[in-house]
């Protein structure tokens, strides 16, 4: 034979075959092009100088392997679809002469064609919109920097690789089909029917436990925490409920129809309910996988979004103030120390300090039992519920709210979010009377993941005594924090500046001798505290880029997810048009009219859509 037959013929087959072929390859081309993308910006160094590179790259990272793995199993699936339709072609072939090689060079050609041209696609598109998806990013995490427009070799190899590998699996596949199948089953395959799957009710039963405990552990979950833990137990749970459902459930519903004979013994329930009788266990995966990509759909963008929307909400309620300090294990000179620092800064830059904050307080992390708070409890992710118990002095209160308290040993004024207690509460062996309650607190509240909240205000030298029974309780306590938070005016470049300096002044007190109340101890190699800088600036700049991330991401793979949800719509409207189309001709012949037809049909998908 001639060595451009082959070629030819190939080209021939997909331009003969191509209401199948052109969304087959149009997939390739996106997911390709998507590839290279996710590929190209998870690797580009303008990710790498923008606030929180490390979780945005890593989001990228994440994103690019999903849309590997995912193309790499979509595209097998809608292989599928195609050979499936062309068996009765491939096995004329072999019935008018052609030897398995031959065909099977015809397929290699025909791989090698649309392989090669859907990867130059792809990569075409993905570079002529990599700038604009790059911008989109930049957008949505409110990054401004120089982009300059560049295609990197690197992902252009990663995509050609893994594209390759892919289209080469396929081939094989095809081939082995071709090897394992005799000529008639060929000519036959393309119109072969399903036989009547058996009802397998304990299948369906499972189905519908694992998907109602899916769905439970989704609604019944409040803590934060132990959602996260058990979000991917939940979605493995509904993944194989709904897969359950429709493969065996649904068979035992429609069988359930066919023994209500009121029901069935009518035309166009007759017709419907056998047809999807004999085709359900081809039509369930892909009904199923219709489900799933829809709900993947919807809670990427949907969760993605309420992220991104919340994030002012979420630095607000994180940071009310536009920059925090922190000292642990300090001295006493610290306190008048530390606002002179910050007074000096504000002075030197012409910066206007406002809301000024400063107060000592006491954490602990316990479990509450009864009206005792239990601290001896080392790992408090074993524990059903714990809470973290915020102390300060009474005199900070009363700078802070203005009210004049003055408490008496074992007296507190309490304020919770996780609820009240009533009366009185034990901690470290002492009992505490609560006087009062208060409906706010004048203090920064730390946000907790899984843990209830509970302030209380405490004489002075019961917050002392706490913080040196500290031995009882472990290495979680922190001892006596000192905060300083306040706001200032300026620009975000020149808060976050003044941040800086604040953290380079304090650093350089740490090793002096000054900083102690005893100004006669000599320098020594050990910090006189710990202490942390926060600016509110810089975090939103870091919350930012994580959330827009995530929106970005979402986003991106919502597209994905969406284009294979509608090809896989596409697709099985098609071969079931193709395979329905006989039977009806079949069904008027016998006497049914093409009213009765159009009836049966509209029965049909009203129930696959419900």
């Amino acid at each position: 034979m001639n060595s451009l037959f082959y070629p030819k013929l190939a080209i021939v087959n997909i331009k003969k075959n191509s209401k199948f072929y052109f969304p087959y390859l149009l997939t390739c081309i996106l997911t390709s092009g998507m590839f290279y993308i996710m590929c190209m910006i998870a690797g580009s160094e303008g990710i790498n100088s923008m606030p929180g590179a490390y979780a945005v790259s890593f989001i990228l990272v994440f994103g690019t392997i999903v849309i590997g793995i995912f193309s790499s199993i979509f595209l097998f699936y809608t292989n599928s679809f195609l050979m499936k339709r062309r068996k009765k072609e491939i096995g004329l072939y072999n019935i008018l002469g052609m030897e398995k090689r031959h065909i099977s060079t015809i397929l290699l050609y025909e791989t090698l064609i649309t392989g090669t041209g859907t990867v130059a696609a792809g990569l075409i598109t993905g570079i002529l919109f990599s700038k604009l998806i790059f911008l989109l990013l930049y957008k949505i995490i409110q990054f401004k920097i120089p982009l300059n427009f560049y295609i990197s070799g690197f992902s252009i190899a990663v995509t050609c690789l893994l594209f390759s590998g892919i289209f080469f699996l396929t081939l094989l596949f095809n081939l082995w089909q071709i090897k394992l199948t005799n000529p008639i089953d060929l000519l036959k395959g393309g119109s072969m029917g399903e036989r009547e799957p058996k009802s397998k009710l304990g299948i369906a039963l499972l189905g519908a436990i694992t998907l109602g405990a899916g769905y439970y552990i989704a609604i019944t979950t409040e803590s934060p925490l132990k959602a996260i833990t058990l979000f991917f137990v939940a979605v493995l749970l509904v993944i194989v409920g709904t897969y359950c459902l429709f493969t065996s459930g649904s068979i035992v519903l429609l069988k359930f129809l066919r023994k209500n004979k009121g029901y069935y013994y009518k035309t166009k329930n007759f017709t419907s309910v056998s047809g999807m009788i004999y085709r359900m266990k081809q039509n369930a995966v892909g009904l199923a996988n219709i489900c799933i990509l829809s709900t993947a759909v919807l809670l990427m963008v949907s969760t993605t979004v309420a992220l991104y929307v919340s994030m002012d909400e979420q630095l607000e309620t994180r940071y009310p103030s536009d920059i925090s300090l922190e000292f642990f294990d300090f001295k006493d000179g610290i306190r008048s120390k530390a606002l002179e620092v910050v007074n000096n800064v504000a002075n030197k830059q012409g910066r206007k300090i406002s809301d000024m904050k400063y107060y000592d307080s006491l954490s602990v992390m316990a479990v509450l039992e009864g009206n005792e708070f239990v601290t001896g409890n080392e790992d408090f992710d074993s524990v059903p519920e714990y809470f973290v118990l915020t102390f300060i002095t009474d005199e900070d209160y009363s700078r802070l709210t203005g009210e004049n308290l003055n408490l008496s040993e074992n007296e507190v004024i309490a304020n919770g979010d996780s609820g009240r207690i009533n009366g009185s509460f034990e901690i470290f062996g002492e009992e505490y009377n609560i006087i009062d309650y208060a409906d706010t607190f004048p203090t920064e509240k730390m946000g907790y993941l899984d843990a209830g909240l509970f302030y209380f205000v405490i004489n002075r030298n019961e917050l002392i005594n706490i913080s040196e029974r500290q031995s009882q309780y472990g290495n979680t306590l922190q001892g006596i924090k000192y905060s300083v938070s306040f706001d200032i005016d300026g620009t975000k470049d020149e808060k976050i500046a003044f941040a800086d300096v604040i953290f380079d002044e304090l650093s350089g007190m740490r090793y002096k001798p000054d900083i102690s109340s005893d100004n006669n101890v000599e320098e020594t190699d050990n910090p006189n505290y710990r202490f942390y800088v926060e600016s509110k600036q810089r975090v939103e700049d870091e919350i930012y880029a994580m959330d827009g991330g995530f929106l970005f991401l979402g986003i991106f793979l919502g597209f994905l997810f969406l284009i294979a949800t509608v090809l896989i719509i596409y697709y099985k409207q098609i071969s079931e048009g193709y395979d329905d189309r006989e039977r009806y001709n079949i069904m008027q012949k016998v006497g049914m009219s093409r009213k009765e037809v159009k009836d049966s049909i509209k029965s049909q998908i009203i129930k696959v859509f419900f």
